[in-house]
C-alpha cells in the first residue's frame, strides 16, 4: 500500500509523464491538426521538456519549490496556450504545499494535485462538456477525492488516470467551446480533443511511475 511519496517518488512521476509526452507527440498533433493548428503535440513537448531541465537543475529536496520552479519553467518554454495552462497546474501544485515539504502522505498528496488542477480551471474558466483539457483534468480530481479516504495514492492515481482516459474519449461527439476549434463549428465532432489526451498521458505517467 502506497501511503507517501517521497521528492523522488514526485521526481519519478513527473520524468514518467514526460516519457508518456515524448513517445505521444506526433499523433497528438495529428489529433490537433483535426481540431486546431496541429501543433499541440510540438508545443506540449517542450513544456515538458522544460520540466524535466528543472528537475536536472535541481539539487534539493523540497517539493514546494521543485514545482515552483517547473512551472515558471514551462511558462517560460514558449508552450503556446499551453504553456500557460500547465504551469498554472504546476504552479497550483506548488502553492497547495507548505514551505521544505520533501514528504507527502495521501491527504496531502491528493491536496497538491487538487491544488493545480483547480489553478487551470481557474485560469481556462472551461468545464467538463466543453471540449478542453478540462474533460481530463475534472474527472480525475474527482476520482481523486473518491479515492482519498482508503489513503493509497497509487490506487487513487490508477484510478485518476482510468478517469483522465474516459473523459478524453468523452470530447469526441462534442463541440468545442474554446480556442481555434470553437471557430470550426461542426467539423470538431468526432475527433477527441489533443488537450484532453495529453492530461489523460500525464496522469498515466503519474500512475505507472509508482
Amino acid at each position: 500500500m502506497h501511503e507517501t511519496l517521497s521528492y523522488l517518488d514526485v521526481c519519478r512521476m513527473l520524468e514518467a509523464a514526460v516519457t508518456q509526452i515524448r513517445t505521444h507527440h506526433e499523433r497528438l498533433s495529428l489529433l490537433d491538426a483535426a481540431v486546431g493548428d496541429g501543433d499541440h503535440g510540438t508545443t506540449i513537448l517542450r513544456c515538458m521538456e522544460a520540466v524535466t531541465n528543472a528537475i536536472q537543475a535541481s539539487n534539493g529536496t523540497d517539493l514546494k519549490a521543485l514545482l515552483s520552479t517547473i512551472a515558471w519553467n514551462v511558462m517560460d518554454s514558449d508552450g503556446g496556450s499551453t504553456g500557460p495552462l500547465l504551469g498554472s497546474f504546476f504552479m497550483g501544485m506548488s502553492d497547495a504545499l507548505s514551505p521544505d515539504t520533501s514528504d507527502l502522505d495521501c491527504p496531502a498528496a491528493i491536496a497538491m494535485f487538487e491544488g493545480g488542477i483547480l489553478s487551470v480551471a481557474t485560469q481556462s474558466r472551461a468545464k467538463v462538456g466543453d471540449k478542453t483539457m478540462m474533460d481530463a483534468f475534472l474527472p480525475a480530481l474527482e476520482a481523486l477525492q473518491s479515492a482519498a479516504p482508503a489513503g493509497n495514492i497509487h490506487s487513487a492515481l490508477q484510478q485518476a488516470a482510468q478517469a483522465a482516459i474516459l473523459g478524453a474519449e468523452s470530447t469526441k461527439p462534442l463541440l468545442a467551446k474554446f480556442g481555434r476549434a470553437r471557430n470550426l463549428g461542426p467539423r470538431v465532432i468526432g475527433h477527441i480533443d489533443p488537450g484532453a489526451v495529453s492530461v489523460s498521458l500525464l496522469f498515466k505517467g503519474f500512475s505507472e511511475a509508482l
